[in-house]
């Protein structure tokens, strides 16, 4: 299993949408009109690298599914070890000829297929559990996102909120960075599970 961390990039992404405060218009703008709207728009952004190595959910989280993946492979390791011991018991039994029939040798190769089959369905079931779990956080981190931004914006009024992920934006003017307000209005009104802070705490 590989590191976790990448898991939360696509929903910290996604969550930095435009028109924050787009207004219908009741007539079609005429080309002049356009112009002057796009002259006023305010926009800001957020660097991705910086929420997610400072957003407390983040961390907590990524801490969470780093556990858990370890766990799998720690399990999957130890039952693919005691597979290749059986298989190799039964090697040397074979070559020792201590099998006595042929249904006897055939009945302790199926028993080996058997646990192929059993360690190979348990890897996908292990493995989709995973993947759903972080499928679930990352929907519950793209809405605490989402819900702290619209109440942000309510009175910054911005048009759009670009995301920042390496060099998606060519040039970037600092002073419209507001990534430090980002991360400190999120921590500030985070609060961990109790579920997590137990998964955290217990030992490996």
């Amino acid at each position: 299993m590989k590191k976790y961390l990448t898991f939360m990039a696509f929903a910290a992404a996604t969550v930095f949408f435009a028109a924050c405060g787009t207004k219908e218009e009741e007539e079609t703008p005429t080309e002049n009109a356009q112009d002057e709207e796009t002259v006023g728009l305010k926009i800001a952004y957020v660097e991705l690298d910086t929420l997610m190595s400072q957003y407390q959910l983040y961390k907590d989280y990524s801490e969470v599914l780093t556990r858990k993946g370890n766990n799998i492979q720690k399990t999957l390791e130890q039952k693919q070890r005691t597979l290749e011991s059986h298989a190799a018991a039964v090697q040397k039994r074979y070559d020792n000829n201590e099998f006595t029939t042929r249904d006897e040798v055939e009945r302790a190769q199926a028993s080996i297929e058997k646990e192929q089959r059993d360690l190979a369905e348990l890897a996908d079931r292990l493995q989709n559990e995973f993947a759903l779990e972080q499928s679930r956080i990352n929907e519950e981190a793209r809405d605490s996102i989402q819900s702290f931004l619209k109440r942000y914006n309510q009175t910054k009024k911005y048009d759009y909120v670009l995301v920042k992920a390496g060099d998606n934006l060519l040039i970037a003017n600092p002073k419209y960075n507001i990534t430090n307000d980002i991360v400190k209005g999120l921590n500030k009104r985070y609060k961990i599970k109790p579920e997590v802070a137990e998964q955290i705490k217990t030992p490996e």
